[in-house]
């Protein structure tokens, strides 16, 4: 055996050792699709939980700027001014110290709608929410509402 080796132009390999038969690729390639089929939903269910969660700490934020807003100014803005008085001076307005949000745009949600903000709310002093991904009112997982007084 050795003999034959050295038989070998150099840096050939011989054909015993080059590689992977097709059906060792086969399986490798059914147990990687078995394992993408139990891991995949997993990790599905955590992103849309995890825009949910983003959801409700950009509400967080902006409820803040808002109560910011309310110090200086001694209101919250209107609903007809919206959150845009947070980075834009409303007309007439001479208490305003802004922009109250680091970056001067407002975000819109995780899943590419804008919040809806109410002044004077229904459910606090004001109302500050997303509709979820289906952006209609109610649901459940990902289509919930995440709003400041839940």
């Amino acid at each position: 055996m050795y003999a034959r080796h050295a038989n070998n132009k150099r840096g050939s390999i011989p054909a015993t050792l080059k590689g992977f038969t097709l059906l060792e690729i086969l399986v490798v390639l059914v147990i990687l699709g078995l394992l993408a089929s139990l891991v995949g939903p997993q990790v599905f269910r955590q992103l849309s939980g995890s825009k949910v969660k983003t959801a409700a700490l950009q509400i967080e934020e902006l409820s803040s700027a808002l109560d910011l807003y309310r110090l200086e100014v001694g209101r919250y803005p209107s609903t007809d001014e919206g959150l845009e008085a947070l980075i834009k001076q409303p007309s007439g307005e001479d208490k305003w110290n802004g922009p109250y949000l680091k970056k001067s745009v407002i975000r819109l949600d995780p899943w590419g709608n804008p919040y809806h903000y109410r002044h004077p709310g229904e459910n606090a002093e004001f109302d500050l929410y997303s509709y979820g991904a289906d952006n209609k009112e109610g649901g459940q997982a990902e289509n919930r509402d995440v709003a400041n007084w839940q």
